[in-house]
């Protein structure tokens, strides 16, 4: 017997056994009338592979190549239960060798359960049988099974676990604890000293964070095999320590020990995280001597490491080279163009990837929701929901229903946003999280307020949580909100978190409250550029852009790095507190001894510099001399310039250069509109708005909040359903009188329509931050504190009339507009009226 299954009979009768399977599978997708001659075959061979098996002994079976070959086949449960239903049939179910086997194939195919039931009835399990079991439980996730399957196998089998054993059984470990208890046991029964158990320990510690002691088991290893090197290394760079991950490379190079793919794979995120695109170009040569490259998982390491730092042409050469792509290849170049800011590219690749038959995944939807959410592209938009919808992703897998989520926000359509955040049926704290943000970011923060107390009640809150609400206060000015959720992260101490502690100082800044900001700042680890950039950007919004300079200048002091928002951050301050020498010291710094070349966003900040000094000609000659072409935020600053100067033909130059480049930013039609209405020249305003009007865009509207009473009201320019309107006008009409009295003159030059002059001070006095101003003096004690945002810039008539508002008062006024603070007190400015 055991001759002839070593030879042809052997092979002839594991072809039967393959075609049997094979057979069925057909049978069950034919129709019916085609069935008969397909189900007499079917019987012949049934008859045929039970009389094979039948004379199969145990002895045979466990060396028979040719079982593997019939095992792999059954790709499908259905087919794995008729070759369980054969081995039944010929009396070989209590087989040791072929139990063992079909517990392995139930577990392959996802089903733990009948993996069980076949081991249960092994009258005499061995080490390998219970080996499979631990195994087939670790293969399906239920780890903690296969832990209390170990147990059960080393207190009552009466079986002495040999190194197989222990590799499944330490990766099922869900805590240091249950590992440490396999460890003493690996002790106790002298695996020590094996290669491949030890690795597996060392993978375990590195996976709980147990550096040290992995180590030291690392350490103490007599002899290394490439898996133990490759343990160590993966384990220091999943924890992120990057530098000790090369460390324990260059010893292992040192002992002559070669790279193979896994360590590559491991190493090249390390010289991302490192920017070390040396290190990682050089492994990428060692891969092209040593053959490595066509490696499938290392080829997708190097194109996300080339995607890391930003190298296209290389990512795309290595893309190009590989002989086989799978999915994650797709994913890798996609996202490596998404990341990059070429959503077109991108998305013609998803294009080709669906061309070549290789099916998209989760990941590749939340690449794809990015690149359309980055072209502005709604209706593709509604084409990926679709997508998600037709194969039931969205249903059972909630990263598809964040990325959604994700993509509506980014799109500016948030009522679909909260439709598929409604419709999920699991909802993790990154969906609440995304969708917190999406409002957050379109302006409506009252709705991300709303969604984050009803978070609050349905799910733990983590780090990302308190980044995405913690911008909702500060964009409405709910200073009293702000300080509540304050008070919520002292107590889970994640305020000293940088990321969330630089969020705070943002909050209280952009709340008026700049000395809390400081404190706070005092506090949290400032080992980044992050909360340095927080602390100057608040300084220079508030006017104190001398303090912002010292701050910067600490900063270097203290060998932090700037980067290009630090440097926006103070070109800004220079450009509200009229600093235009230090301005320019700071652009020089930038690029001369930081080596940061300017972005737009720097080269706008020095024209809006120039132009507010009224060096206009100086800021047309800066953006002529610029070496990239001007954008819209260019232009609309010298726009901005000519508006405060009065200087028509040159604002009629920049408006035209600036609907070239931005035809549908309605707030440039408003500012050239503005313009002509304040030298009376209303035909201009006319054409104007009549070219908004043609192009279907409309003003937005003008609003200012304030919080009284533990909430935030809103107030819009003429408003008239508040339900203390009748309060609030009559509180104005008094103001008025007694402003005029000290010699207020109302300026109608702001008021934008060709109107009679009483209609025109019923306007001014109508203004969003007036309504909110007079709102907070009948709410709130007398002498006390008034703060406002205002979501525009404050109109030069709205701020003379405050300063006369807080000497009659004998309140401080705080009023935030788009552009920066006003502390008015005792009818005085902190701008000094340059704003």
């Amino acid at each position: 017997m055991r001759d002839s299954w070593s030879g042809g009979a052997s092979s002839d009768c594991a072809d039967k056994l393959i075609k049997l399977i094979k057979l069925v599978s057909t049978y069950r997708s034919r129709h019916i009338s085609e069935s008969l001659p397909l189900f007499q075959a079917r019987r012949t061979l049934f008859s045929t592979s039970v009389n094979a098996l039948q004379r199969t002994s145990d002895e045979d079976g466990d060396k028979r190549i040719d079982f593997d070959r019939l095992f792999k086949s059954c790709n499908r449960l259905h087919l794995a239960k008729l070759l369980h239903a054969l081995v039944v049939v010929a009396g070989k179910a209590r087989s040791i060798f072929f139990s063992a086997k079909l517990v392995n194939v139930y577990a392959y195919l996802g089903d733990v359960s009948f993996s069980r039931r076949t081991f249960d009835q092994i009258p005499n399990k061995d080490v390998y049988t219970w080996n499979s079991m631990v195994s087939a439980y670790v293969r399906t996730g239920h780890f903690r099974e296969a832990v209390d399957c170990f147990y059960q196998f080393f207190l009552t089998s009466g079986l002495r676990p040999d190194f197989y054993t222990f590799a499944p059984v330490l990766k099922a470990c869900k805590n240091p604890l249950d590992g440490m208890r396999i460890h003493c046991l690996v002790l106790k029964l002298g695996f020590e000293w094996d290669v491949f158990v030890t690795a597996s320990l060392v993978h375990m510690y590195t996976r709980f964070r147990a550096l040290g002691n992995a180590r030291k088991l690392f350490d103490d290893m007599p002899v290394r095999d490439m898996g133990s090197w490759n343990a160590m290394i993966s384990g220091y760079c999943q924890n992120s320590n990057a530098a000790e991950a090369l460390d324990v490379l260059n010893e292992m190079r040192s002992e002559g020990v070669l790279m193979d793919p896994v360590t590559i794979v491991s190493i090249l995120p390390i010289c991302a995280q490192l920017d070390d695109i040396l290190n990682g170009m050089s492994i990428h040569v060692y891969s092209i001597k040593r053959g490595l490259e066509y490696d499938l998982f290392v080829s997708n390491a190097l194109i996300n490491m080339y995607a890391k730092f930003g190298e296209l042409a290389n990512a795309q050469k290595v893309f190009d080279n590989m002989v086989v792509r799978d999915v994650v290849s797709w994913n890798s170049i996609i996202a490596a163009y998404e990341q990059n800011d070429d959503p077109n590219r991108a998305l013609a690749l998803f294009y080709d990837m669906q061309l070549t038959g290789i099916s998209p995944d989760y990941l590749t939807l939340v690449s794809l929701s990015s690149v359309v959410a980055q072209l502005g592209d709604s209706w593709n938009g509604k084409s990926v929901h679709g997508f998600v919808m037709r194969r039931g992703w969205i249903l059972k897998d909630v990263i598809s229903g964040n990325s959604v989520v994700d993509m509506y926000s980014k799109l500016g359509d948030m009522s679909s946003a909260r439709a598929v955040f409604e419709a999920l049926p699991v909802k993790d704290v990154v969906t609440w999280n995304t969708l917190i943000t999406g409002y957050t970011q379109n302006g409506l923060a009252s709705e991300a307020i709303e969604v984050f107390n009803m978070m609050q009640k349905e799910i733990a809150l983590n780090q990302a949580t308190w980044v995405s609400i913690l911008p909702a206060y500060s964009n409405i000015g709910a200073l009293r909100q702000g300080m509540r959720v304050h008070g919520l992260l002292v107590k889970s101490s994640l305020y000293l978190d940088i990321f969330v502690g630089t969020c705070l100082i943002d909050m209280y800044g952009k709340c008026g409250k700049l000395d809390d900001a400081m404190s706070l700042f005092y506090e949290v680890p400032k080992m980044t550029s992050v909360p340095w950039n927080a602390i100057i950007s608040c300084h220079g919004i508030h006017g104190h852009a001398e303090k912002a300079l010292k701050l910067f200048r600490e900063m270097r002091e203290e060998r932090v790095k700037p980067d290009h928002v630090t440097f926006v951050s103070l070109l800004s301050a220079c450009s509200h507190s009229g600093l235009v020498e230090e301005g320019q010291w700071c652009f020089n710094v930038m690029r001369e001894e930081y080596g940061i070349e300017p972005i737009l966003k720097h080269y706008g900040c020095m024209v809006d510099m120039f132009g507010r000094a009224g060096h206009l000609e100086k800021a047309y000659n800066f953006i002529k001399d610029m070496p990239v072409k001007p954008d819209a935020s260019v232009w609309g600053a010298l726009l901005g310039a000519c508006r405060i100067h009065g200087n028509i033909d040159l604002g009629s130059f920049a408006s035209e250069r600036l609907f070239e480049v931005d035809s549908e930013n309605v707030g440039y039609y408003v500012l050239m509109s503005n313009i002509y209405a304040n030298i009376g020249k209303w035909e201009g305003v006319d054409k104007v708005r009549t070219l908004a009007r043609d192009m279907g865009l409309r003003k937005t509207p003008g609003w200012s909040s304030i919080e009284a009473n533990n909430k935030v009201d809103v107030f819009y320019t003429g408003n008239q359903s508040h339900p203390k309107c009748e309060e609030i006008y009559k509180e104005l009409r008094n103001l008025n009188a007694k402003m005029k009295n000290l010699g207020y003159v109302p300026d109608y030059s702001f008021v934008l329509q060709d109107v009679e002059e009483d209609e025109k001070e019923h306007i001014l006095m109508s203004h969003s931050e007036r309504l909110a101003i007079a709102f907070g003096i009948i709410s709130t004690p007398p002498k006390t504190p008034i703060r406002i945002f205002k979501n525009l810039r404050v109109c030069g008539d709205c701020h003379n009339a405050t300063k006369y508002i807080s000497k009659i008062t004998e309140r401080e006024i705080i009023v935030r507009d788009s552009n920066r603070f006003h502390h008015f007190k005792d009818g005085v400015c902190s701008c000094g009226d340059y704003w």
